[in-house]
């Protein structure tokens, strides 16, 4: 799946992409750069600021990706697009061991998710 073509697009200034507006009823509902509901119907200059203030921080935090087995391993985002995302196996920056990538449909489900706290 991509981004659906009636989500409109909002970028930053420099032109960086942070996210779209999905219209709803009166209203236009805030989706993030994961494809993941920020709002509910809000109207147009509140979810042009919602984007603004939530930026694309959120993509440098720590993930967790359920694996073919059903468990869940910690990733790092290494891109995003409407089309796909990629996230590689946590390495906490070891440049030797194997470096695992893993590609994600947009918007990747229920398999990516924030991680969780120890």
């Amino acid at each position: 799946m991509t981004a659906p073509s009636e989500w409109i697009e909002h970028r930053r200034g420099d032109g960086e992409l942070l996210g779209w507006m999905c219209p709803r009823g009166d209203g236009f509902v805030v989706i993030d750069l994961l494809g993941r509901e920020r709002s509910d119907a809000i109207d147009w200059l509140a979810a042009e600021t919602l984007l603004e203030e939530t930026g694309i921080g959120y993509l440098a935090d720590a993930y967790e990706l359920r694996l073919d087995d059903g468990h869940w391993t910690r990733v790092r985002i290494t891109e995003v697009s409407a089309v796909r995302i990629r996230v590689k196996r946590e390495d906490w920056g070891d440049m030797t061991v194997p470096h695992n990538e893993y590609l994600l449909p947009f918007p990747p489900a229920g398999d990516l998710r924030a991680a969780q706290r120890a």
